[in-house]
């Protein structure tokens, strides 16, 4: 496990939308290496960067045409090794986005692989016997190739998927997992974290982590042992490497595949979404809502179970938000946000922070772009000040990259850096916090104190340090003793005596001795 990973805070960037340096209208590297003291200065010692390597941008970059060659909207790869450098020149680390799963119709490896005549690429794709035979229960393409066969898809009809083998065979195009055209994949995805470790590339950050191998098992043990093994080629070749896995079952992805953090990610009706976006059904009960219903049990009964069963074998991640959810602003205000995100970055595991939610950037309703459909909204373009564009970029506004907020509150960074009390400065006052105390860090021991179904406030413990958070607007107390311990860091205001604690509305309590 890297040492490094212990006290991390990763900063999620979109770059399309965070910083444009050369009035294009599209964010670039030097954009993130000019704010990377911004990032900083928040706290966040760590970067995660969506995909930026050359693609025709059908799927926002998710289409990958060359591993190996950054898009030139970006820079160079000259550039990319720059943001490395200076990166570690501030203690910080980055990972980039990996995607194994699929390339772009556009990579070279397919233009190969759908030549008529067998070549060493032949079966780097999935591909059936002749053009007339399907892909029963699986997406595909046919008639748009020399070859004759269709090739499977794991998206949109522009993302082929590689071919690791599949776990069970069924059909006689189909490889099992140690043919050596499906073990020359899993070694060419080698190759490309090697390309870019070698320069300073920190880990990955790996795409669809699950989906590698076709017909695998339930417990998905194929595509498992294909991550062990770049599991060990990382500890051996790169030992302070880290992997960060898109996959949300983190006994299968952390205590099996090997990887060092999963993502306890949005999905509709699960504990994590009940947080911040249970809203599916046209009523918020969102937990954070100052007027939801307010019990953490239906979060806890979910996270407690996968939590315990991973504590030592990596790290179960929170993150504010990322670049295929909604962000937190869509239903909660700027005080709701507050508490949230004091939740966040108190709680174990290695937190993320998307970019532009530190100030409570807003979901747009704006028309979709490179793919992004739903999704788009929360991609738009980092709102530095209140000037042209909102200093992301000088360029005229009809070419922007995509359109930023124009409401006449839309929050920005210099307005929020003037403000004490902002969102902003909360942020900033979490994260020293966390860095500050060890307690607060991944690894540290986690207990819940209180929690009842349908009951406030919720207090937990870091360590020695008992936490107590009230999102509602009501004055809540619990029956917890907590000795000699004083309040360190609060939002809002709340008590501790006669062996419970109390808490006004909308408040945060930390405390230790």
């Amino acid at each position: 496990m890297p040492k490094w990973l212990k006290d991390a805070v990763f900063y999620e960037i979109y770059p399309q939308s965070f910083y444009d340096t050369n009035g294009d209208g599209i964010g670039d590297f030097n954009g993130i290496i000019e704010k990377l003291d911004y990032i900083r200065g928040l706290g966040c010692n760590a970067l995660w960067i969506n995909p930026c390597f050359d693609s025709p941008f059908k799927d926002a970059g998710y289409d990958v045409r060359d591993y190996k060659k950054v898009a030139p909207r970006y820079g160079t790869n000259t550039d990319l090794y720059r943001l490395f450098g200076e990166a570690h020149n501030r203690g910080m680390r980055v990972l980039l986005d990996l995607v194994p799963g699929h390339t772009s119709e556009e990579h070279p490896w397919f233009q190969e692989s759908r030549k008529a005549e067998k070549n060493e690429y032949s079966n780097r794709y999935i591909w059936t016997r002749q053009a007339f035979e399907g892909m029963k229960g699986f997406p595909y393409i046919g008639g748009e190739s020399e070859r004759s066969g269709v090739y499977m898809l794991n998206f949109f009809k522009c993302q082929p998927a590689l071919n690791y083998g599949f776990g069970e065979c069924k059909e006689g195009w189909q490889l099992p997992t140690n043919h050596p055209d499906c073990v020359a994949t899993r070694e060419a995805v080698k190759d490309v974290m090697r390309f870019w470790l070698d320069p300073g590339c920190d880990g990955f950050r790996v795409d669809m982590a699950d989906s590698l191998v076709k017909n695998d098992d339930e417990n998905k043990s194929a595509t498992c042992a294909i991550w062990r093994n770049v599991r060990e080629m990382l500890d051996e070749e790169y030992p302070e490497a880290a992997m960060v896995s898109e996959w949300n079952n983190p006994k299968r992805a952390l205590s099996v595949a090997g990887f060092h953090m999963d993502f306890y990610l949005n999905w509709g009706g699960n504990g994590y979404s009940t947080l911040m976006r249970d809203y599916e059904s046209g009523e918020d009960n969102s937990f954070f809502k100052k007027d939801g219903k307010g019990d953490i049990t239906r979060f806890l009964n979910e996270y407690l179970p996968r939590y315990n069963a991973v504590k030592d074998d990596g790290y179960y991640c929170l993150l504010t938000c990322n670049h295929d959810t909604l962000r937190p602003r869509y239903n909660l205000d700027e005080q709701e946000l507050k508490i949230t995100y004091a939740f966040l970055f108190t709680m174990p595991g290695v937190p993320y922070l998307y970019y532009g939610d530190e100030i409570g950037m807003r979901y747009l309703d704006v028309p979709t772009k490179e793919g992004g459909y739903q999704r788009t909204g929360s991609r738009t373009p980092m709102q530095w000040n209140g000037g042209k564009n909102a200093g992301f970029s000088i360029c005229p506004v009809d070419t922007l990259y995509l359109p930023v907020d124009t409401a006449p509150d839309a929050p920005n960074v210099a307005a929020q850096e003037a403000d004490e009390n902002s969102l902003l400065n909360t942020v900033k006052a979490l994260l020293r916090l966390r860095h500050e105390e060890e307690e607060l860090q991944a690894d540290a021991a986690f207990e819940v104190v209180y929690a009842e179904s349908g009951k406030l406030p919720f207090v937990y413990r870091r360590g020695d340090i008992v936490i107590a958070l009230n999102p509602s607007a009501e004055t809540v107390s619990a029956p917890v003793d907590a000795g000699d311990k004083k309040i360190c860091f609060s939002i809002g205001s709340g008590k501790v005596q006669d062996g419970k604690i109390t808490l006004e509305p909308q408040s945060f309590l930390m405390l230790k001795s």
